[in-house]
């Protein structure tokens, strides 16, 4: 052994460096010690090698570099702890799998090993002691830009163009009443609370003031909660977990942004420019390598089956294969001359035995799959040799275990491909195939038809006398077919021809130097690659004994290969890297092996660029039990082109095997950089030998045309050889782009016209004419234009202290596409015993390793519960199928960290705000601005309609209604239904109006209030509401309707009195009452149910119609709940508009499925049927929850023309009914009399939700035109309605937003209602907009509402929503502001006066939108994309909280898909909408609240997720 070199092997011995990290050691003394317990070591001489300066057999030593380079990268963060925001999970959301369950560590086939765990944890721990970088940096690479302020503001002021900050203390606090005081989710009622009690005149919150928040003691204040910087409540868990959040995002990320994007989709991303300082490859080009000469031999045989008969007729008694049992015991040994023997029976058999002798089953050149196990090499043989003797094609595969095997429907590909139809296999195997219940083989997804043969000896034929093989001379006829999985999971056929097989098995017997007679142990699937090739090819043409050691024997006894080598004193062995590993690992328990006898250890997997490590510690260990340097032999191959390169068997007086320390930096930009300064990121590969005898080799790049690189480049080795694989079977055009390749050189002209086929492999050619592999072409993720090695991923992430968290070798690394570049991904098996907070260490430390050493930041990192990763048949992970389970969200990870801000650097740039001021572009001239016609439209002038109705003289709904008691007292006016259907009650003219005098009678009487009092109206939808408004109008007070509160939720405005019947009157006075409201506060309270049978001594009339008729309270969807004063004269002009709109007169019936609070379903409910005289039906919603169809049977049943109603009535009825409309067909159920069905809100019209109710019942009758929508606001209840004029169809809109990634479709709002005018104004210059252009929706009517109730205190707040005129143009009229976002466009259609029809479309609330990177952004149209991410979200709401994105969804399926969600949601906004997600929140379903009209309380929410009272099933805190 060569004395000289002794240092360089000595220094792998882990014993004297292990010290080094465990002690808090500087740097400097590090470097001191370790040069002293070196020094002894050290050569005084260099010794001469062929080596050239990046080539270097003494280099530190490779075990370390890892570890350091990850300590050193986790080093930059660590002084000043940085605290990550940990998700949040609730406690039982996830049962881990029991741990005797699970894979037992390290016994699953990972390549990786001790030896590149301590490698890089060298590495790191080098890179510990360098000061690098502020602790921050990894993480705080961030947002800065990549979002703009939260315009979420909880005020109502638009005017003044400023948004309120949360941090202004008590000033801004949201009114939630009911977020915070319902519990749990007990509450059947949604929180649409609407009390009005007058509050100190800061204060814009609407509360009552004795509620206690649920969370807060009674005595703490609300504003207290808000009191913390940027309004964190201060002891809310999660505010302080954002607050960590921000916190890492603050600095900017590494990549320079590119400008921002046009309307262009090409455009969005821009191709970044190249960086100057890239490193670029400056050597010459290469020149082919060729390979030794193939030497010729006077006695190879004309083909390999002439080889097995030779042994079988000459050599019978010799061993050819000897099987192990279970325990690794030899359990048979198969000679050749049985081999042959059996070969030859299965030959004719299949010829001759199966069919008949004028159709037989088998034809030479048919394909027939080997169906075989692992633990059963003779049989497979047996089958492989006589599938050869008979000249058809054997296909071996692996045994099928399930129906769901990952990836065994691409097997069926693979069959359906080759055209295989008949399949081998052993009875045991057989039996163990899963059966259908007759007992036959189940038919496995995707796969042919198989007929399955049974090839035990018992079963085949002797072949008659006359009968003989025949055993052509190898030519181009293929001989066998060899399976391989691409990395997109689909599985194709190389096929090998006979004169190939031949030749690469005379090219392995002339590299390997093989003997006849020898003995050969082979760890390693002989269906195919290097174990197939050495195993069972090779060894047979040169009559060597194999010992075949099983995958099940390795997982009970990882030493049981090297006993074999020293019990058989076997020459050569044949393993992977995790073989050395696993016998590294106990090799505590066999002291007396001896592996002397060795004379080549085989390394398949060598070309891994870790193998180095893996080799290193082996012959650490094994080198006292015999082992030489030497002997370890790495080979590169690869399914296409088979053996590429294979180190040879050296001579003690060999050169060492070459390493090569290569930058990890340069690697990433495809050149070939010697690390020379910092060896943290360098990466160190050893050479697989020299290219195969025979062949001649290029390197050329690796995309594009396939162009010679230059010396110092890294590319795709490709191969020019006889013994290669020929083509893809059955795939042509695949085949010739990778077996029919001519490369060019860098004038683009062809080297030559020899074919060359691809191998999958990325390296280079060293000096002396070494290969050096890097990587594979399918581990590559190209990330920005740089490369990274899946394998170097895995490596660094193991080498953090993995032992603790997940399994070794249960690690998958991929890319998935998102926003225009590749995001990796890692997903590993988590250990049972893994506490939470470990496994969070452990990932936000790999995240820190792979940024410090790859430069290259993580996307998605998900730790799944053990043994749940789809696994190929020899345990690995099966990559395609785990990628694809991660995107179809079926993953169900148990621990996920997202990292989008840190690596998503594509982002356009934020929007600069343009500063908008009414200058000289915007000339009016008549009705134009700037060249555009004003965006503004109108319904029919009211003054023109002549309207001969009597109830047209009466200035008050009072009169009319004592009007119509007189003059058609029988009349009915109102009937309410029961679930049933039945009509409980119904109420006549003069029933309603003698029952509103005797209510009017006991307010006078018991009330004692005063004209103008308000007075609180606490009823169920009904009739009682309806007379007590009436009530209150003939009494002279204010009616204030209020929804009945729950016993758990109760919260009622101060008011003089409070009308209601004798079941609430119950629940106010009741002890769940008191213990959440001081009862004796209430005011008095009136039972209608117990009314004096007196009348009132007269009956009020207002002096003028301007006064006050009600108030109308309603929770908006920003959660603030207004309260709007609506006058006499505003409800007689929207009373007769909507007589006008919808045609109502005494004759007509209309049905009402919708709350009857506040806004127009108030307005339909109580007024319009006393105003126009038609008769209403009502159907209280809440009816519905327990009869789905009582709405719909309704309209079929009373032949009802219009209806109105609400969209979470029509959502109802869609999601519940939606498959049982033929049932409903079948009860008769017609809706073909439905002319208009309007759904009211205060929002977008929900185009997806009309659409999806127009199509499923139109089964039943229903017209597509019927649906329409009519849209109100808090300062005008009714803008548009539904539409009566047929030529007028809802217009559709696709709305482009200027640089938006997708377009919008819209609906038109309705049609505008008679008497209003509606003009859209920029809302910052409050000047007129041209047509098409998004502005605020203003809005002039006699109906307007005129002015918030003053709970606000702020009069100038109400002018300016109430009262308010533009800054040029017509600057006379009065307009109200809605608040609301949206256009008006002229179109082509006509209305009835002949005028081209403008249509209003509404966009969103100004209030909600999202002001986000420069652009505004409208909640509905982020949550739209985040529903369809997974079928599993039931409902989804957005909102911002200190410029982060929180996305809250409703998880419907099981909790164990909660964490799939996080990937999907962040992907899908991304992607949609170019917006990063801060926070995912995965909640119950029901947890997000809805008000009676169905719409979002996004900032009810939002208080409710600050306050920590949501009880998310998950929150992630993506970074």
């Amino acid at each position: 052994f060569n004395g000289a070199l002794l240092p360089f092997w000595n220094l792998t011995a882990p014993v004297p460096l292990t010290g080094f990290f465990l002690s808090d050691i500087t740097q400097k003394g590090y470097e001191k010690k370790r040069v002293k317990l070196l020094a002894p070591f050290v050569p005084q001489t260099q010794s001469k090698t062929h080596h050239t300066d990046f080539l270097s057999a003494n280099f530190p030593p490779p075990l370390y570099i890892h570890t350091e380079a990850v300590q050193a990268a986790l080093a930059r963060h660590k002084e000043a702890k940085m605290a990550l925001p940990m998700p949040t999970k609730r406690r039982s959301a996830f049962v881990q799998s029991p741990a005797e369950n699970c894979t037992p560590p390290d016994t699953s086939s990972a390549s990786e090993d001790e030896g590149s765990l301590r490698r890089r944890q060298a590495a790191i721990s080098a890179m510990l002691a360098q000061n690098l970088q502020s602790p921050e940096y990894w993480i705080n690479r961030s947002v800065q830009g990549s979002s703009t302020s939260s315009s979420a503001s909880s005020t109502l002021s638009h005017g003044d163009g400023k948004t309120h900050n949360h941090s202004q203390g008590q000033t801004n606090v949201l009114a939630d009443v009911l977020a915070h005081t319902r519990i749990g989710t007990s509450s059947s009622v949604p929180p649409d609370i609407t009390s009005s009690v007058p509050q100190d005149r800061n204060s814009r919150v609407d509360m009552p003031p004795n509620i206690a928040v649920r969370g807060m003691s009674r005595g703490q204040s609300r504003s207290s909660m808000m009191d913390t910087a940027g309004g964190v409540p201060a002891h809310s868990r999660v505010s302080t977990k954002i607050q960590q959040l921000l916190n890492t995002l603050k600095r900017p990320k590494r990549p320079p942004l590119c400008e921002f994007f046009l309307d262009d989709s090409e455009e969005i991303v821009e191709v970044p420019q190249p960086d100057p300082n890239t490193p670029r490859p400056e050597g010459r080009q290469i020149i082919p390598v060729k390979g030794e000469p193939l030497g010729v031999v006077s006695n190879w045989p004309p083909a390999l089956q002439a080889a097995l008969a030779r042994w079988g007729a000459t050599q019978a008694k010799s061993p050819a294969l000897t099987a192990l049992d279970i325990t690794g015991k030899p359990l048979y040994t198969l000679t050749y001359g049985k081999l042959w023997s059996r070969s030859l029976k299965l030959a004719y058999t299949l010829l001759n035995k199966l069919g008949t002798k004028n159709e037989p089953v088998l034809k030479p050149g048919d394909r027939v799959a080997l169906v075989y196990p692992n633990s059963d090499p003779g049989m497979f043989w047996v089958a492989f040799y006589g599938c050869l003797l008979a000249e058809v094609i054997p296909v071996p595969i692996e045994v099928p275990l399930s129906r769901k095997d990952a990836g065994s429907q691409q097997i069926g590909f693979l069959l359906g491909s080759c055209g295989v139809g008949l399949a081998l296999t052993s009875e045991v195997c057989l039996k163990g195939l899963p059966k259908t219940q007759n007992g036959e083989i189940m038919q496995f997804k995707g796969w042919p038809r198989l007929k399955w043969v049974v090839t035990d000896t018992k079963y085949l034929t002797k072949p008659s006398k006359d009968w003989q093989p025949h055993i052509p001379t190898a030519n181009t006829d293929t001989a066998y077919i060899e399976y391989k999985a691409s990395k997109e999971g689909t599985v194709m056929g190389v096929a090998v021809s006979k004169i190939s097989m031949l030749t690469h098995c005379q090219a392995l017997t002339e590299a390997c130097n093989y003997c006849e007679g020898e003995t050969l142990v082979n760890v390693l699937d002989f269906k195919k690659d290097s174990g197939l090739w050495h195993g069972v090819l090779t060894s047979v043409m040169n009559r060597i004994h194999t010992i075949s050691v099983p995958y099940s024997v390795m997982k009970a006894c990882p030493l049981s290969w090297v006993q074999r080598v020293h019990v058989h004193k076997a020459r050569v062995a044949l393993v992977k890297c995790r073989d050395l590993h696993w016998a590294m690992l106990a090799h505590r328990d066999q002291k007396d092996t001896n592996l002397s006898s060795l004379r080549m250890l085989i390394v398949a997997d060598g070309a891994n660029p870790w193998s180095v490590s893996s080799c290193d510690a082996f012959l650490n260990v094994f080198q006292s039990h015999g082992l030489k340097p030497e002997m370890i032999c790495p080979c590169a191959s690869s399914p296409e082109a088979m053996t590429v390169a294979i180190r040879r068997p050296g001579t003690q007086s060999a050169p060492l095997p070459a390493r090569a320390i290569l930058s990890m930096a340069g690697l990433s930009h495809g050149v070939i950089r010697v690390n020379t300064e910092d060896k943290n990121s360098a990466l160190t590969v050893q050479d697989v030998g020299h290219v195969m005898p025979g062949a001649l080799m290029c390197i050329v790049k690796p995309d594009g045309l396939p162009m010679l690189c230059k010396t110092d480049e890294i590319g795709e080795i490709v191969l020019n050889s006889r013994a290669g694989g020929t083509m893809y079977y059955g795939l042509p055009g695949v085949t010739k782009s990778t077996f029919e390749l001519i490369p060019v050189n860098s004038g683009g002209t062809p080297i030559g016209d020899v074919p060359f086929t691809r191998t999958g492999l990325l390296g280079f050619v060293g000096p002396g004419s070494l290969v050096f592999v890097v990587g594979k072409i399918e581990g590559l993720l190209s990330v920005s234009g740089r490369r990274h090695n899946a394998d170097d991923l895995v490596a660094t992430a193991l080498a953090v202290e993995p032992v603790k968290t997940v399994y070794r070798g249960r690690i998958a690394v991929f890319s998935v596409t998102v926003f225009y570049d590749e995001r990796i991904v890692i997903v590993a098996e988590q250990r049972p015993d893994a506490n939470e907070e470990d496994s969070f260490q452990w990932m936000s430390r790999v995240l820190q390793a792979i940024d410090g050493i790859h430069q290259v930041g993580l996307y998605c990192l998900a730790l799944v519960p053990a043994n749940t990763l789809p696994k190929t048949p020899l345990g690995g992970i099966h990559l395609s199928e785990t990628k694809h389970h991660f995107l179809e969200g079926s993953l169900h990870p148990c621990n996920v960290l997202m990292c989008p801000h840190t690596c998503v650097t594509n982002l356009p740039k934020p929007r600069q705000k343009q500063t908008v001021g009414v200058g000289p572009a915007s000339i009016m001239v008549g009705n134009l601005v700037a060249g555009k016609r004003i965006a503004q439209a109108s319904g029919r002038d009211l003054r023109l309609i002549d309207d001969q109705e009597q109830s047209k003289k009466h200035q008050f709904l009072s009169e009319a209604l004592q009007w119509r008691a007189q003059t058609d007292p029988d009349h009915v006016l109102y009937m309410l239904l029961n679930a049933k259907g039945v009509a409980v009650s119904t109420a006549t003219c003069s029933q309603l109006h003698k029952r509103a005098e005797k209510i009017t009678a006991a307010l006078l009487e018991r009330g004692g209030i005063n004209t103008g009092d308000n007075v609180v109206l606490l009823y169920p939808p009904g009739i009682d509401l309806i007379a007590s408004f009436y009530g209150c109008l003939y009494a002279g007070c204010i009616p204030v309707t209020v929804r009945p509160p729950h016993p758990q939720n109760l919260a009622v405005s101060k008011a003089s009195c409070i009308l209601t019947t004798q079941t609430l009157m119950k629940i106010l006075r009741s002890k769940e009452a008191a213990a959440s409201v001081n009862v004796k506060t209430w005011p008095n309270i009136i039972d209608t149910d117990d009314l004096p049978k007196k009348r009132p001594s007269h009956i009020y009339k207002p002096p003028t119609a301007e006064m006050l008729a009600y108030l109308d309270f309603s929770v908006s969807t920003t959660g603030m709940l207004t309260g709007v004063k609506i006058s006499h004269s505003a409800v007689n002009a929207l009373c007769r508009s909507i007589k006008l709109q919808c045609e109502l007169y005494s004759s007509r019936q209309i049905a009402i499925c919708m709350d009857p609070y506040c806004g127009l379903g108030f307005v339909l409910w109580c007024m319009s049927s006393v105003y126009s005289g038609h008769q209403s039906i009502l159907i209280p919603p809440m009816e519905l929850e327990t009869s789905l169809p009582l709405w719909l049977s309704t309209l079929s049943q009373y032949k009802i023309r219009d209806t109105f109603c609400s969209y979470s009535v029509m959502e109802l009825c869609t999601k519940g009914l939606g498959t049982q409309t033929e049932a409903l067909k079948a009860r008769g159920v017609n809706l073909s009399c439905v002319r208009s069905c309007v759904v009211i809100a205060e929002e977008r019209p929900r185009l997806a939700l009309t659409q999806s109710f127009s199509k499923l019942f139109k089964d039943l009758g229903l017209s597509p035109r019927a649906v329409s929508t009519a849209f109100g606001a808090r300062v005008n209840l009714a803008i548009s309605g539904p539409y009566f004029d047929f030529c007028l169809l809802p217009s559709g809109h696709e709305v482009p937003p200027r640089g938006a990634p997708q377009s919008l479709p819209l609906t038109e709002s309705g049609t505008i209602l008679p008497g209003v005018r509606v003009i859209i104004v920029n809302p910052e210059t409050r000047g007129p907009l041209g047509d098409s252009h998004l502005g605020e929706i203003w809005v002039s009517s006699p109906h307007n509402a005129s002015g918030y109730y003053t709970i606000y205190g702020e009069e100038s707040l109400q002018a300016d929503h109430f009262n308010t005129r533009l800054s040029f143009g017509d600057t006379e009229t009065l307009w109200a502001r809605t608040g609301y976002l949206g256009f008006v466009t002229r179109t082509e259609l006509l209305d009835a006066s002949g005028d081209r029809h403008n249509a209003l479309f509404v966009v969103g609330s100004l209030d909600e939108t999202l002001e986000l990177r420069g652009l505004r952004y409208h909640p509905i149209d982020i949550e739209t994309s985040v529903s369809r991410a997974h079928r599993s979200i039931a409902e989804s709401a957005v909102f911002t909280w200190t410029n982060l994105l929180v996305v809250v969804v409703e998880l419907s399926g099981s909790e164990q898909e909660a964490l799939d969600l996080v990937p999907l949601v962040t992907n899908v906004v991304l992607k949609e909408h170019h917006l990063i997600v801060g926070v995912v929140v995965i909640v119950d379903p029901g947890v997000i609240p809805i008000n009676s009209r169905g719409e979002k309380q996004r900032m009810h929410l939002r208080d409710s997720f600050l306050a920590d009272q949501l009880d998310p099933i998950y929150v992630a805190y993506n970074m």
